[in-house]
C-alpha cells in the first residue's frame, strides 16, 4: 500500500476514533468537521486515493457508506485478539454452552490496532456467517470484534445465547413489553422475540473487520 498523506492518516484515525465512540461509520461531514478539512470535495478526493489505496471501501448513495478494509491503516501498535469461533447474522446456530467461548482456548488469533480495543478487557473476536446485519455493513465473512459484557443499552449490537435453542446469534438488542426483541439490520429480515431469561447477552460488538474480496 501506498504511504498516506498526513491528511490521508488523520482522516483514517478520525474513522476509527468515530466507529469506536458511535459503532457506525461517519459522514463526510462528520470528517469535514472532525478533521478540519475545508470542503467535503477535498475530502472525497482523498477518501477515493484511500479507496484505491486498499484502506476503505466506499458505497455511493449511502450516507455512512466508508467500510475501513484494513486494520493496518490504524494508528498505534498491533495487538492480538483471539478468534473464538463463529457467530450467525441471520438465523441462530448452535454453539456446544457458553463456557465454551474461553478465549484462552483459542489458537486463532486476529491482529489489531491496539487503538481498537482502546484498553478494553475481555476482548475477542468471531467470524460472521450471514447476511442479516447487512444494513449495519456487516457481511458474511467478516469478523466482529467484541467485549465480554453481560448488559448492553438499547440499540447497541450483541452476541446473544438463546438458552432454550442453544444457539448463538448477533442482533441489535431492544427491550420492549416484556420481552427482548432481537433485530436483524435488513429490511428483509423480521425480529426474533425472545423471554428475557431465556436471552444471555455474551458481549458486544465495538469493531467490525472486514473480509476483503
Amino acid at each position: 500500500m501506498k504511504t498516506l498523506s498526513p491528511k490521508q492518516q488523520n482522516i483514517i484515525d478520525f474513522i476509527y476514533r468515530f466507529l469506536l465512540e458511535m459503532s457506525y461509520p461517519p459522514t463526510v461531514r462528520n470528517i469535514v468537521a472532525g478533521c478540519g478539512i475545508s470542503s467535503t470535495s477535498v475530502v472525497d478526493y482523498n477518501l477515493d486515493i484511500l479507496e484505491q489505496g486498499g484502506y476503505i471501501r466506499r458505497h455511493h448513495g449511502i450516507s455512512r457508506g466508508i467500510e475501513l478494509l484494513t486494520p493496518s491503516a490504524a494508528p498505534g501498535n498491533s495487538f492480538k485478539v483471539p478468534i473464538i469461533g463463529q457467530i450467525a447474522a441471520g438465523e441462530p446456530i448452535p454453539v456446544p454452552a457458553p463456557d465454551t467461548w474461553d478465549s484462552t482456548a483459542s489458537s486463532e488469533t486476529l491482529e489489531v490496532s491496539e487503538d481498537l480495543v482502546r484498553g478494553k478487557r475481555g476482548v475477542y473476536a468471531l467470524k460472521v456467517k450471514g447476511s442479516s446485519m447487512i444494513d449495519a455493513l456487516i457481511n458474511d465473512g467478516d469478523t466482529v470484534l467484541m467485549q465480554y459484557v453481560n448488559v448492553v443499552e438499547n440499540g447497541e449490537m450483541a452476541a446473544l445465547w438463546l438458552k432454550a435453542e442453544k444457539a448463538v446469534t448477533l442482533k441489535k438488542v431492544y427491550r420492549e413489553a416484556g420481552l427482548i426483541r432481537l433485530q436483524p439490520a435488513n429490511a428483509l429480515m423480521k425480529p426474533i422475540y425472545a423471554e428475557p431469561d431465556n436471552v444471555e447477552i455474551q458481549g458486544r460488538v465495538i469493531a467490525v473487520i472486514r473480509q476483503l474480496a
